[in-house]
């Protein structure tokens, strides 16, 4: 299976416009952003946990990094709430499970296949910092490496934000919203820009939190 596999373009997905998808495992459902393979996947995808659900324990071979949109994700390592960020690099493996229920977006067999770094942030009690030269942008960095950089940043109602000389770059929105190259985007919805395309974006009169993550499609182009 092959969607928005075209890393060279311009993506939106609306949350809104997307539908649940049943997964193998019951209970567990999913909205696809990106994709390539079929069960075993180059994937970025948004997946609902119904109350009790789980997954049988299992390795991630390419890696798992997924943020927690609402609800309480779980595993042997711990209970996760809503704003956690986890990074489980390959040949790391769990059993995941939602006793009350999850959402998550997650990105599958996306990195480095030597990374053995574990990441765990509650980005709920993290505090973002002022991102030098970038008025009316906050930023609570994620992970850094020499591959990509994974942040979310706080816009004030009204920025004009500008991301440019990325090598790729995508943004997911978790709260308020955005216009960008004449578009309005809202809570949950999408963006993947291509490598050298400039995001050009005015926050919303609410203002905007993003999930960021960039310098990690220059391979796929």
């Amino acid at each position: 299976m092959e969607l928005n596999a075209d890393f060279t373009a311009r993506v939106i997905v609306r949350d809104a416009e997307n539908t649940w998808r049943a997964s193998p495992m019951r209970g567990v459902e999913r909205k696809m952003l990106d994709r390539i393979g079929d069960e075993v996947a180059r994937a970025t995808t948004v997946v609902r946990f119904a109350p009790n659900a789980e997954f049988h324990a299992h390795t991630h071979d390419g890696g798992e990094e997924f943020l927690v949109l609402d609800g309480v994700f779980e595993d042997e390592h711990g209970a996760f709430p809503a704003g956690s960020y986890i990074r489980n690099p390959p040949k790391s493996h769990h059993a995941p499970s939602a006793p009350q229920g999850t959402t998550i977006l997650v990105k599958l067999h996306q990195f480095d296949p030597e990374d053995r770094t574990h990441v765990r942030i509650a980005t709920q009690k993290s505090v973002p910092v002022p991102a030098a030269g970038r008025p009316g942008v906050s930023v609570l960095p994620l992970f850094v490496d020499g591959r990509e950089d994974v942040r979310i940043e706080t816009w004030a109602p009204k920025a004009d934000v500008r991301i440019e000389g990325h090598e790729g770059l995508e943004v997911f929105v978790l709260s308020g919203g955005f216009a960008e190259g004449g578009e309005e985007l809202g809570p949950w919805d999408w963006l993947r820009l291509p490598p050298a395309q400039t995001l050009e974006a005015v926050a919303g009169p609410e203002g905007a939190k993003v999930w960021v993550k960039t310098g990690h499609l220059a391979a796929m182009v």
